[in-house]
């Protein structure tokens, strides 16, 4: 059945700008998957809800075409534990989305591989690669400096991956289960804490799902001040990746004048907006903050100085033939690999998969401010680090353009708790990726469930295919021009 069927068979779901939801049996699980990935669409997240001790669903969430198509297979309580069929075989990622339910949930799927994802209790069973002159290198789980932990296993032969395989959520914090003892007007600032760096883009989401749960129109004001707040995070995680990379790649030059430059940014966002990092601004309802005029043009003259830079800076990178040689060709991820892994975000858009949710499925305010979409084609770490380039310079336009047009009016309206039962989803573009939140309403006011999801899961199983055939010490430049969340995978 073609994507639009299902679509049209869906009810609408409160919060995205285009979101349905549509009830599956089990044979008809499977096909919905296959419909979204023959249309060209990607796996946005999958997760169960299980009620303690009775009935459970398990929910495939896909970005398409027409927006966002949710798919829920009900699993009832019965003499058997609930399963359901895996998705693996269609969506590669959905492998370790279905382990991690497994195991915050006790239901299974059909997926083969039973390794545990989040319990590290036993010792985790690396697949072997054998062969004359291949041995083994472990790095992590515990990392230099504040890195979160995460294991990666090589098989080398000399210096040359053959295969790497990573173990993450060795911190799981057990969020999910956090959201549900918090009242639902106060989960956004748990919300932004899922992946401090993105902590916007998920406050944003989380408030997303609530209000249109709560039919809150939110006013202009705000909506434009989110806005700014989504595109100085982007700016911000895009300087200090430039900086970083450069510095793997031997240019300590680079390091220093982008640390300067986002050091720079953060000095202006604080006296724009009291605060380095915007945890906590987003809230229900609109902003805990506003930008009074002169902070506004002063904040606009900060991003316009530290964009010219980066221009310059850009030259330098190109023109350097030491880093140039590091950057081309390292890491590569073919466009039909990336395709088949469903890579989205920041890293799909260097391997020619053109999607980003500001321009497809626009929400207020980007339907007045139409994005330049960023897209290369050759998939290595130099297309990574130009996306990053080129994005930069799109933020600082879309900056120049809100700053200087901020509508007048309130900063925040009062939300209302939603009534028990009602669901909402909330889907925005973050500087990684698009980060979704799915949230459901409980009774007095509190959350039944709330699953957020960070793009990170898509995109950590592609590292390991962008890895092979280079050299070891290529390993941190090449990780870092993907530069994914641990945080955001350990729930």
């Amino acid at each position: 059945m073609p994507v639009r069927r299902w679509w049209e068979r869906g009810q609408r779901i409160p919060g995205a700008s285009s979101a349905r939801g549509v009830g599956v049996d089990a044979e008809q699980w499977p096909q919905v998957a296959r419909d979204v990935a023959a249309s060209g669409g990607v796996l946005l997240g999958l997760w169960v809800s299980r009620e303690p001790g009775g009935d459970a669903a398990v929910y495939g969430a896909y970005l398409t075409d027409p927006g966002v198509l949710l798919a829920e297979l009900a699993l009832p309580a019965g003499g058997q534990p609930p399963h359901y069929r895996g998705l693996e075989d269609i969506f590669p990622a959905a492998s370790r989305l279905q382990r991690a339910a497994f195991d915050l949930s006790g239901v299974r799927s059909s997926d083969p591989d039973r390794r545990p994802w989040l319990d590290h209790t036993d010792s985790y069973a690396f697949v072997r690669v054998d062969g004359e002159g291949v041995h083994e290198i472990a790095v992590g789980p515990v990392h230099a400096g504040t890195i979160e932990p995460g294991h990666f296993r090589f098989s080398v032969v000399g210096e040359k991956v053959l295969r790497l395989e990573e173990h993450l959520g060795y911190v799981h914090k057990g969020l999910e289960q956090r959201f549900s003892a918090l009242p639902i007007l106060q989960g956004h600032r748990l919300a932004a804490r899922v992946s401090g760096d993105s902590a916007v883009a998920f406050s944003w989401a989380y408030c997303q799902a609530l209000e249109g749960m709560s039919g809150c129109a939110l006013p202009m004001r705000a909506l434009w001040l989110r806005a700014v707040c989504l595109e100085l995070e982007r700016l911000a995680n895009h300087l200090g990746d430039l900086g970083a990379l450069g510095n793997d790649a031997g240019f300590a030059f680079g390091l220093a004048q982008f640390s300067r430059l986002k050091e720079d940014l953060l000095r202006a966002v604080s006296a724009a907006f009291g605060r380095r990092y915007l945890f906590d601004t987003v809230v229900p309802g609109g902003m805990a903050v506003d930008v009074s005029a002169d902070a506004a043009r002063a904040l606009a003259a900060a991003v316009r100085a530290v964009c010219a830079e980066t221009v310059e800076l850009r030259t330098i990178y190109d023109e350097h033939e030491g880093v140039r040689d590091r950057f081309t060709g390292a890491g590569r991820l073919e466009p039909q690999l990336a395709a088949r892994l469903g890579v989205i975000g920041l890293a799909g858009r260097a391997s020619a998969q053109a999607r980003d949710v500001r321009v497809d499925l626009p929400h207020p305010p980007y339907t007045e401010l139409p994005v330049a979409k960023v897209v290369h084609q050759d998939g290595d770490v130099a297309a990574r680090v130009a996306v990053r380039f080129e994005e930069a310079q799109e933020s600082g336009r879309l900056l120049g353009r809100l700053l200087s047009g901020l509508p007048d009016g309130e900063r925040a309206v009062t939300v209302d708790a939603p009534a028990d039962g009602a669901f909402g989803v909330g889907l925005i573009e973050g500087w990684r990726g698009p980060v979704l939140v799915a949230l459901q309403a409980g009774p007095q006011g509190s959350i039944r469930r709330c699953h957020p999801h960070d793009p990170s899961w898509q995109n950590w199983p592609a590292l390991e295919y962008a890895i092979l055939g280079n050299i070891v010490p290529d390993f941190p430049l090449i990780n870092k021009s993907f530069n994914l969340s641990y945080s955001g995978v350990d729930l």
